[in-house]
């Protein structure tokens, strides 16, 4: 069976990062849509050509195609143990096709973890991001600024930020999100498998909340 979870949050819920920690820690994997999708177009599979022939004619790669290439996955040995689904299924229609594929293997879906955090705090968490691109380290204007403003702490070097780290484009990436989770959470609600996760809370208070449902 396996122990299956989808990971659902918003930009800079911390989502990604706990999802790749405990798909490490319990042996799952890790099931990104966008790497999948990269992964796939690398390896030429089945999928994959569709889905580099869909993108080099200017088309969006359909719902047929993205299930597809989750389908691939699941049937490596790497997901042998389960797995952690992170930016899938971003349809009712491809949150029904993950049910058929599931219902075919003998599989279901033990939890839904919604990491949640509300938008003014996504928009200050992201647009207050800077970085320190020679040594990796990162601060955050708002919660954990350098100790001169736009300098490194270690170098006194200068800091830098994204130049889509913008509110205008976090707002814009916000509400992509929302328009497709909010019904594919209200949608696995309705099958209580939903388990909501404050992650305004310090990261390791979030990672210990998100540990008892894989402890369970």
């Amino acid at each position: 069976m396996g122990r299956n979870f989808i990971f659902f949050g918003p930009p800079g819920s911390g989502k990604g990062t706990q999802a790749s920690t405990f798909s490490k820690e319990y042996g799952l994997c890790h099931l990104s849509t966008g790497d999948a999708l990269r992964e796939a177009i690398r390896n030429g599979s089945e999928m994959g050509k569709k889905a580099e022939e869909k993108m080099k004619s200017g088309g969006l790669v359909s719902d047929d195609i993205v299930t597809g290439i989750i389908r691939e996955n699941l049937v490596t040995p790497a997901c042998k143990n389960g797995f952690i689904l992170d930016g899938f299924p971003r349809t009712l229609p491809q949150a029904d096709s993950l049910d058929t594929m599931l219902k075919k293997n003998n599989k279901s879906l033990e939890h839904v973890i919604v990491l949640g955090v509300e938008d003014d705090v996504v928009v200050k968490r992201i647009s207050g991001r800077l970085s320190h691109p020679a040594s990796g380290r990162i601060y955050n204007k708002y919660f954990r600024p350098p100790k001169v403003e736009g300098k490194d702490d270690v170098t006194g070097e200068p800091l830098t930020q994204r130049d889509d780290d913008n509110e205008t484009a976090i707002k814009t990436r916000l509400d992509a999100y929302h328009k497709y989770a909010d019904s594919l959470i209200k949608y696995y609600d309705g099958k209580g498998l939903v388990r909501k996760v404050n992650a305004q809370q310090p990261i390791n208070t979030v990672y210990n909340q998100v540990k008892k449902y894989f402890d369970n």
